[in-house]
């Protein structure tokens, strides 16, 4: 039993030396913001399903932003943000339009599926006609979101040094070619795009026409981290990890095998970036780091992406926290 008790010892210290932190250097790097819709109206996530209406359920405003426009992005950019996410959906008149509804009841003067209608159709839309903070006593932004919804090509003119993750709404394999064939057209629009993620079928679609370029899908990311999680200890990265993004939600952070400063070298060792969240409580809904107390979720020396809702509150605090840690 001695024998037994001092062989567990030893492969318990060896685990602990190849994953524990303290023995490792932080990847060289800041943290960095990357503001989910732009700058937009929130709402609170209890009950949140894949069909729920969140226009009518925002609360009171504090800004008179619409997500995925343009300005909400350029104000995003404006407050730190080094990457902005966006919704696209490939209308019948070959437009990527930026809007995030699979439907447009929700939040448009409009019915109908977002992808089939006509982008000349789309631009006629309030798309701040559904918001309201009070049940539908008030509606504040009815006529500020009139002709507002662009198309991904306005938002690549419109904001020339902005980085955006695309997230594709559908299961569309010609979404990913479309967009490939967009970039090849228009070299210049590459650089844009920090990476793609969403449906499986335009995801990896994209990533195999266009060489370099990151992103994942929940097949892809339950790959990664399930068998990082599995054999990880060892050092070894899984191929499923390599030139990705891979996502890591704040809870589940500390059981990742040498989070957070072994973790990160490793995975950026294999070309990766890794994006963190805020905590996952299922389904799919994605919550991000939004308030001053989350932050406390960001490991010190953190170099990757901060996922957030709130980046006019994020950024600002987030630069205020380094520029302490470097007095």
């Amino acid at each position: 039993m001695k024998k037994v008790a001092a062989i567990a010892l030893v492969v318990l210290a060896v685990v602990w030396l190849l994953n524990t932190s303290l023995l490792a250097t932080p990847p060289t790097g800041a943290p960095k913001i990357l503001a989910h819709r732009g700058i937009h109206q929130v709402y609170s996530p209890d009950g949140v399903e894949e069909d729920t209406c969140t226009a009518d359920r925002i609360e009171p405003p504090r800004h008179s932003y619409i997500e995925n426009t343009i300005a909400s992005m350029r104000a995003a950019f404006d407050s730190g943000a080094d990457v902005v996410e966006l919704d696209v959906h490939l209308t019948p008149d070959r437009q990527f339009a930026v809007f995030h509804d699979w439907t447009l009841d929700c939040r448009t003067n409009g019915t109908g599926v977002t992808e089939q209608t006509p982008m000349t159709e789309l631009k006629t839309l309030d798309i701040g006609y559904g918001y309201t903070p009070d049940g539908g006593k008030t509606f504040p932004f009815r006529g500020q979101g009139a002709g507002q919804m662009p198309t991904l090509t306005e938002v690549f003119n419109a904001l020339p040094h902005g980085r955006f993750l695309i997230n594709f709404k559908s299961e569309r394999r010609e979404e990913g070619a479309t967009l490939a064939v967009l970039l090849r057209f228009h070299p210049e629009w590459r650089q844009q795009v920090f990476g793609v993620y969403g449906g499986s079928a335009p995801t990896q679609e994209t990533l195999r026409l266009i060489p370099g370029l990151k992103g994942y899908d929940r097949q892809s990311t339950v790959a990664c981290l399930g068998r990082y999680a599995a054999y990880g200890w060892t050092g070894i990265v899984p191929d499923a990890c390599s030139d990705t993004l891979i996502i890591v939600p704040s809870n589940y952070a500390p059981f990742l095998w040498g989070w957070p400063h072994r973790f990160a070298a490793r995975m950026r060792a294999v070309g990766s970036e890794i994006i963190l969240l805020g905590p996952y409580g299922g389904g799919d809904f994605t919550s991000g780091i939004d308030r001053a107390e989350d932050l406390a979720m960001v490991p010190e020396d953190f170099a990757g992406y901060v996922w957030t809702n709130r980046a006019e509150t994020i950024g600002p605090l987030l630069g205020k926290r380094l520029a302490a840690s470097s007095d």
